[in-house]
């Protein structure tokens, strides 16, 4: 392993080849946070009488969670197996095959037949469909991260990561619009009977597009130079016969769990503000669900813009301070955001989720990939990534579970579920301290093997 040398001095793509690369991330982002909102979404608000109809309405909401998060279980797999071949074969190629996993598998969503169809068939399909559809979205964002950064020069590598990033705040506001306009546009008879559908066999269109770019992009410069060493090395090295993953935890134990710390006020927060915020003001307020659907579609429309803002400053500030910073109000915010959804104000509603949202995962997701490839080396880089960003999601993934648990336990008061929230921002504020303490700034540059 070098000091990272060439890393710092590698140019990377410039011109139409780093457009190509990063609209091809761009767009498997996109359908990424899109096929992830549009099933929390509906979680929220139709799997329970549509998939769980024979149970009380918490018990059915609490149990559409649970097929919501029961997706989070199976990306830990997913981003060990692609993080695999996206370290041996290439960012490429890992990256088409899990286009076509999550779009396929979303897309079936929307023609499955429901509970009065086909019994007790239709939530077990679900659940396989939602299964399918987190082993592939296991391997994407690691591949998708780095096909950008990896392909940037390093001065402009917050930025540029920042931008697929983008795509999650596009996709929160997709989905929600979506669903908003087919509320709409619907009576609750044609939505529930077959408008719920539509959002998800919009997917098909997202895939084809996202298939099309992902084909004309190139291989990523770093990986190429990480390729081209590992053919230079001794056939009866460890290294090269040692499993990406083995490598990983020989070579960066401490950066990973640092790493998977960190990444927990994200995911949290996220589903918290959105997932869970929506039905929280839908269902134990009795608001109107265009409410909390139109105020994430303001934050999330906000978010495009101020997504790629923090990036930029990242490069001048570092992608530590600004982390250390999105924990931080995601910590002290919790308390105030329930407490602004209480006042059953509409515009102070908007407000707590404009604010909620923009100010505090979206400050962490938009420098997060490139503070995590930091702190990687080049062979494993993809597991790395994958493996943290993952494994933490298990508990993202099962925080409007959790959220609807305390909820119950705090006698309807979300007072639980607040303190949840900042306890664990406080643990990854701790966490983002011990990265790169040496030079907050202008960070190392990233590790290469």
């Amino acid at each position: 392993m070098n000091d990272g040398t060439q890393a710092a001095l590698a140019p990377g793509l410039s011109g139409k080849s780093m457009r190509k690369v990063v609209a091809g991330s761009f767009a498997g982002a996109l359908l990424e946070w899109y096929d992830f909102f549009i099933f929390g979404t509906a979680a929220g608000l139709i799997f329970a009488p549509l998939f769980f109809p024979q149970s009380d309405p918490l018990v059915g909401t609490i149990a559409s969670f649970a097929t919501f998060g029961v997706g989070f279980l199976a990306r830990p797999l997913g981003g060990i197996v692609f993080g695999h071949y996206g370290d041996r074969v290439g960012r490429k190629v890992t990256l088409i095959w899990t286009l076509i996993i999550v779009g396929t598998s979303t897309f079936l969503v929307g023609v499955l037949p429901t509970y009065e169809t086909a019994g007790v068939w239709a939530p077990i399909a679900l659940v396989i469909l939602r299964l399918i559809q987190g082993f592939g979205l296991g391997g994407e964002y690691g591949g998708a991260a780095l096909m950008t950064i990896e392909s940037a020069p390093e001065a402009r590598r917050g930025f540029l990561g920042s931008l697929p990033q983008t795509a999650a705040s596009v996709g929160i506001m997709l989905a929600t619009g979506i669903f908003a306009l087919c509320s709409w546009l619907l009576t609750p008879e044609q939505f529930m009977n077959w408008g719920w559908r539509i959002p998800f066999l919009l997917s098909a269109l997202m895939l084809m597009v996202g298939m099309y770019i992902r084909l004309h992009t190139e291989e990523t410069p770093d990986f190429q130079r990480a390729r081209e060493t590992r053919k230079n090395t001794p056939a009866d090295s460890p290294e090269k016969s040692s499993l990406p993953i083995i490598e990983l935890f020989r070579r960066h134990p401490r950066n990973i769990l640092l790493a998977l710390g960190a990444r927990l006020a994200e995911t949290v927060s996220s589903n918290t503000i959105n997932t869970f915020g929506i039905v929280y003001i839908s269902t134990q307020l009795a608001m109107d669900r265009q409410i909390p659907l139109t105020g994430m579609l303001i934050a999330s429309t906000i978010g495009i813009v101020s997504c790629p803002i923090i990036g930029w400053l990242s490069d001048r500030w570092g992608q530590r301070r600004l982390y250390m910073a999105g924990a931080a109000f995601s910590m002290l915010f919790a308390f105030p955001f329930f407490q602004l959804l209480e006042t059953r104000e509409i515009w102070i509603i908007w407000l707590a989720m404009i604010l909620g949202y923009n100010f505090g995962p979206t400050m962490m997701f938009a420098v997060q990939p490139t503070l995590f490839t930091r702190m990687f080396g080049t062979r494993v880089r993809y597991t790395g990534l994958s493996f943290a960003y993952q494994f933490s999601a298990i508990l993202g993934g099962m925080t409007p579970l959790i959220a609807s648990s305390l909820l119950i336990l705090g006698g309807g008061k979300p007072w639980y579920v607040a303190a949840y929230l900042a306890v664990i921002s406080a643990i990854s504020f701790f966490c983002v301290r011990l990265i790169n303490r040496d030079d907050p700034v202008r960070q190392r540059p990233p590790v290469t093997d």
